[in-house]
């Protein structure tokens, strides 16, 4: 069975960074189109930054580009989202998110994901 769990959240303050990693089981992440997304209290779920299976080829959302990366360790079967110059609009439940279907581009649609990790909470605060 497919498992994804994630770690590294924390409290950190603004300006600060942390990274956030994504360790799989029962599937191979190198194969698999990789998503971060994140959920604030009262909002819908929002795509963060994707990473494509073949390429490694990565998109970000516009309010996080240029401060977060992407990136994936095939060794380790592990995604992580290195989070720099955090400012406190970051605050969320950070999620990763495997698609084992799509072959072509990077989906930004939570629904196009059907493996999910539990959630890692990210808060940014002074």
């Amino acid at each position: 069975q497919v498992q994804l769990v994630e770690s590294g959240g924390g409290l950190v303050q603004p300006g600060g960074s942390l990274r956030l990693s994504c360790a799989a089981s029962g599937v191979t992440l190198s194969t698999h189109v990789m998503g971060w997304f994140r959920q604030a209290p009262g909002k819908e779920r929002e795509f963060v930054a994707g990473i494509s299976g073949i390429g490694g080829r990565q998109i970000y959302a516009n309010s996080v580009r240029g401060r977060f990366t992407i990136s994936r360790d095939n060794t380790k079967n592990t995604v992580y989202l290195q989070m720099s110059s955090l400012e406190p609009e970051d605050t969320a439940v950070y999620y990763c998110a495997a698609d084992p279907k799509t072959r072509v581009g990077i989906p930004t649609a939570p629904g196009t994901y059907d493996y999910w990790g539990q959630g890692t909470q990210v808060t940014v605060s002074s």
